[in-house]
C-alpha cells in the first residue's frame, strides 16, 4: 500500500512541478519519476534552509514539487530540445 501512496504523491508532485516550471514535459511516467526523486531532494534542501511545509499528503506533495522543479530545471539545462 505504501508503494501506491508513494507513486500517487510522486505523480502529483511531478505534475505540479511540471505545471509550475514551464519547461518541457516528461509525460506521466517521467513526472512520477521526477516527483519521487524530487521528494528527497526537496526535503534535503528545505532541511538545510530550516524550512518545513508540514506533514501529511499536502506537505509531501509541495516538498516533492519543489524538488521536481529543481530536477526539471537541471534536466532542461542539460537537454535542450529544439
Amino acid at each position: 500500500m505504501e508503494i501506491i501512496v508513494s507513486l500517487l504523491i510522486g505523480a502529483a508532485a511531478g505534475w505540479l512541478g511540471s505545471v509550475i516550471y514551464k519547461g518541457s514535459g516528461l509525460g506521466l511516467l517521467g513526472n512520477i519519476i521526477v516527483g519521487i526523486i524530487g521528494a528527497p531532494l526537496g526535503y534535503w534542501i528545505l532541511g538545510k534552509l530550516g524550512v518545513t511545509l508540514g506533514g501529511g499528503w499536502i506537505g509531501a506533495i509541495l516538498t516533492g514539487a519543489i524538488g521536481a522543479i529543481i530536477i526539471l530545471f537541471l534536466v532542461n539545462l542539460i537537454v535542450k530540445k529544439k
